[in-house]
C-alpha cells in the first residue's frame, strides 16, 4: 500500500499553535514544503488529520455518506449546543431532523425573512458615526444576531428580547479566542480539563430564556400562523409520529445560532474588505444593485466565499477507502477538504489569489471546487439562508452608503470561534449617507 502523506516536522504543539494562529500561512507553507495532500498532528489527537484539496477526492469524501464525524467535534461543540444538535447526529437520525429543519430555510418561506434582515440592516446603519472610522464586522454581528433572534427563535418580548442579545454576545465573545480552542484540544487528553467551564452560567441564563419561549410558544393558540424558526419545528412531526421535545428544540436553536450568527457576519465583513480594495468591483456591483441587477451580487459573494472561505474543514473519519492523488486513505483515517487550499488551486481557479467576481456572472461555481459550506448530506443546513442574508444586507448598505476603507493595508485572518475572522474587524468610514426613502 502507498504511503500516507507527510505530516510537518514540528511537534505536534508547534504545528497546534501555527494552526491556531496563523492557518492560512500554515497551509501556504505546507503546501510548498509537502504538495497539495499532508497530514498535521495537532495536540488532542491520536493520529493526523489529513488534508486534501483535490476536488475530485472532495467529491469521493462527501458522496459517501456511511463516513462519520471528524474526531474532537462532539468534545467542542456539545458543551455549546448539546448532545441532540443537529451537528452531532449521525445516520437516520440524523436524516430526519435535517429533513425536518430545511424547509424554512428555501424558496417563499426564506424570502418571507426579507424585511426582518433589512430593517437589522436599516438600524444599524443608522447607528454608525459619519465621523470617525469603525469596525464593520461587529456591526454584521449585531445585524445577524438580530435576525436569529427575531426570525429563528421569534423572541417578540422587548426584555426577553434584550437579555437574550446580552448573553448571547457575552457567550460567544467568552468563547472566541484561539486560546481558548486550544485549550479545548488540550482537554481532549486531560479528562478532568473543562474549558468551557467558565461560560456555564451563561450558558444556563440562555437555557432559561430559551426554555421560557418554548413554553410561551407551546401554550400560544395562535402559534400555526406564525412563521418564525422555532414555531415551524413546534409543529414538526418525524416518520415515527415523534416531535421535537423541549431540551431538543434548545439544542437546535444553538444550532442555527452557531451555524448562522457568526458565520454570515464575518462572510459579511470579508465581502466590504474586498469590495473597497476593488473600486471597479464595487462600483459596478452598486451600479447593478442601483439598477435592480442581481446577477453581479450574486458573483461578488460567491467569489468572496471562494477567497475568503469563513469556516476552514469539514472533514469526515472514514468508513470506506479514499483514493486521492496515489495515496489510499484506509478506513478509520481522518480527512478533510482544507477550504481555502481547494479554492484556491491554480489549475481550477486561474489568478487564485485575486479578486475576480468576473468569475461566477456566466454560471454557478463548480461543485466540489467551491465548497464553503461543506458539502454531502452534511452540507450546512442555513447555505441558502445565508447566501440570501447577504444579499439583502450588502444591498441595503450600498443603497443607503458610501464607505470608504480606513487603512490602505487589506485585513488579514485571525480565528474566532471556528471562523477565520478579519484580523482588525474590516475598519471603514462613513463617506456619504443617502436617505431611505431615495432608495
Amino acid at each position: 500500500m502507498p504511503p500516507l502523506p507527510p505530516v510537518p516536522a514540528e511537534p505536534p504543539l508547534i504545528q497546534t499553535a501555527r494552526w491556531l494562529l496563523r492557518p492560512i500561512a500554515f497551509m501556504q507553507s505546507c503546501r510548498r514544503a509537502l504538495g497539495e495532500t499532508f497530514g498535521l498532528q495537532l495536540v488532542g489527537f491520536e493520529r493526523p488529520l489529513y488534508m486534501i484539496s483535490d476536488p475530485e477526492a472532495v467529491r469521493a469524501l462527501y458522496t459517501e455518506p456511511r463516513h462519520t464525524l471528524p474526531p474532537g467535534r462532539s468534545a467542542s461543540l456539545r458543551p455549546m449546543v448539546g448532545a441532540r444538535s443537529l451537528l452531532l447526529l449521525e445516520g437516520r437520525e440524523h436524516l430526519a431532523r435535517r429533513r425536518a429543519m430545511l424547509p424554512p430555510f428555501h424558496g417563499d418561506r426564506m424570502r418571507a425573512y426579507a424585511s426582518i434582515i433589512e430593517d437589522a440592516a436599516e438600524a444599524e446603519i443608522e447607528r454608525w458615526p459619519s465621523d470617525a472610522a469603525f469596525a464593520l464586522h461587529p456591526s454584521m454581528q449585531a445585524i445577524t444576531l438580530e435576525v436569529i433572534v427575531r426570525a429563528v427563535f421569534g423572541v417578540t418580548d422587548e426584555t426577553r428580547r434584550t437579555q437574550l442579545i446580552e448573553r448571547l454576545r457575552r457567550l460567544l465573545d467568552a468563547t472566541s479566542s484561539p486560546a481558548l480552542q486550544f485549550a479545548v484540544l488540550l482537554s481532549r487528553r486531560v479528562p478532568r480539563m473543562d474549558p468551557l467551564a467558565r461560560v456555564a452560567a451563561v450558558r444556563r441564563e440562555i437555557d432559561a430564556l430559551l426554555f421560557a419561549e418554548i413554553a410561551e410558544r407551546r401554550g400560544d393558540p395562535d402559534v400555526a400562523r406564525r412563521d418564525d424558526i422555532l414555531s415551524l419545528l413546534l409543529g414538526v412531526r418525524f416518520e415515527d409520529g415523534e416531535r421535537m421535545d423541549d431540551p431538543e428544540l434548545r439544542d437546535q436553536l444553538m444550532t442555527l445560532l452557531l451555524a448562522g450568527h457568526e458565520t454570515t457576519a464575518t462572510a459579511l465583513a470579508w465581502t466590504f474588505d474586498l469590495l473597497l480594495r476593488h473600486p471597479a468591483a464595487l462600483e459596478r456591483l452598486t451600479r447593478e444593485i442601483d439598477g435592480g441587477e442581481l446577477a453581479y451580487l450574486r458573483a461578488v459573494i460567491a467569489e468572496s466565499l471562494r477567497l475568503r472561505p469563513v469556516v476552514a474543514l469539514a472533514g469526515r473519519r472514514l468508513v470506506t477507502e479514499l483514493q486521492t492523488d496515489g495515496v489510499n486513505f484506509p478506513p478509520g483515517s481522518d480527512v478533510t477538504p482544507m477550504i481555502w487550499l481547494t479554492h484556491t488551486r491554480p489549475d481550477v481557479y486561474p489568478e487564485p489569489y485575486a479578486f475576480r467576481p468576473e468569475r461566477f456572472v456566466d454560471g454557478a461555481p463548480a461543485h466540489y471546487a467551491w465548497i464553503p459550506f461543506g458539502g454531502g448530506v452534511r452540507r450546512c443546513l442555513g447555505a441558502a439562508f445565508a447566501e440570501f442574508e447577504m444579499r439583502v444586507v450588502i444591498e441595503t448598505v450600498l443603497r443607503r452608503c458610501t464607505l470608504a476603507a480606513a487603512s490602505p493595508q487589506a485585513e488579514h485572518v485571525t480565528r474566532r470561534n471556528v471562523t477565520f475572522s478579519p484580523r482588525r474587524g474590516t475598519r471603514v468610514r462613513l463617506v456619504a449617507r443617502r436617505d431611505a426613502a431615495a432608495r
